[in-house]
């Protein structure tokens, strides 16, 4: 016997020791140099979901399992937030609001006005929806599409009421709901050379369109059924304007794109 231990001699379990402690050092390294870029990075020293650790998934280089599980539990967490509570609270609200505009053949005046008291309330979310998404940083993919989708439901489904009640004339909720998925449809289209942004125009368009909606859903007789005339005779105005004035950006927006990568495309050949 020389009296020394087998690690220090460069035995089996000297070199499995070297070799462990080096794999250690360079597993720790990576998951650091890769935590200050990745957010959703594992913290050394944990395993992640599966039994995988952040070294083995480094060393291979891919990410690990339990950073793209982490990673999906927070974006589906932020889902649920005040702004996309409210937005989800309008689409529930539709087919309420159609079932009390229909109760009773749609004429008795009690269940009108609870109708409009849901009409209300879903006009008022859309106020602010938009503006807590955007104050505290709460926008999502899923609100982006679920906002305009609550807009466009409880307005057509109530014009769709009132029109087929013989309230309100159909040529009325066609021009209104043409309009309205028409430019939602354009913007669509020349996104690819950029947004067309809501101008003031649009947004008093909307009001407007709101108070009208909501006045006919109302069962009013005498001199508020006259004004609630007139104040739709102004939505449908507005509308269209806005409507014409959606379609000029869309057009100055798409020629100046395509002049802009027509400029960009002469400069790389040049």
């Amino acid at each position: 016997m020389t009296g020394v231990p087998a690690s220090a001699a460069g035995g089996p379990s000297g070199a499995q020791g070297a070799r462990g402690t080096a794999a250690a050092a360079d597993g720790v390294a990576s998951e650091v140099s890769g935590s200050a870029s990745d957010p959703g990075a594992v913290v050394p020293g944990r395993s992640v979901a599966g039994g995988e650790s952040a070294a083995d998934a480094t060393a291979e280089g891919r990410p690990a399992r339990g950073g793209k599980i982490t990673a999906a539990a927070v974006n589906q967490a932020s889902v649920w937030n005040v702004a996309n509570l409210l937005t989800m609270l309008r689409l529930v609200l539709v087919p309420g609001f159609v079932a009390l505009m229909l109760a009773d053949g749609g004429y008795d005046p009690a269940w009108r006005s609870l109708a409009w008291a849901a009409f209300a309330i879903a006009m008022i979310t859309d106020l602010f929806d938009g503006h807590l998404a955007r104050t505290y940083n709460l926008v999502t993919d899923f609100g982006k599409i679920a906002d305009p989708i609550a807009d466009k439901a409880i307005m057509g489904a109530a014009l769709i009421c009132l029109s087929s009640l013989g309230d309100l004339p159909w040529w009325v909720t066609i021009v209104i709901l043409g309009r309205e998925l028409g430019i939602t449809l354009m913007r669509f289209l020349v996104i690819r050379y950029g947004v067309i942004p809501a101008s003031r125009g649009g947004k008093l368009k909307t009001l407007t369109q709101g108070v009208a909606v909501g006045m006919y859903v109302l069962a009013l007789t005498g001199w508020l059924a006259t004004l609630r005339f007139w104040v739709m005779a102004a939505a449908v105005v507005l509308t269209v304007v806005t409507g014409l004035d959606y379609v000029r950006q869309a057009i100055v927006l798409r020629r100046q794109g395509i002049a802009e990568r027509a400029a960009a495309l002469e400069e790389t050949e040049a």
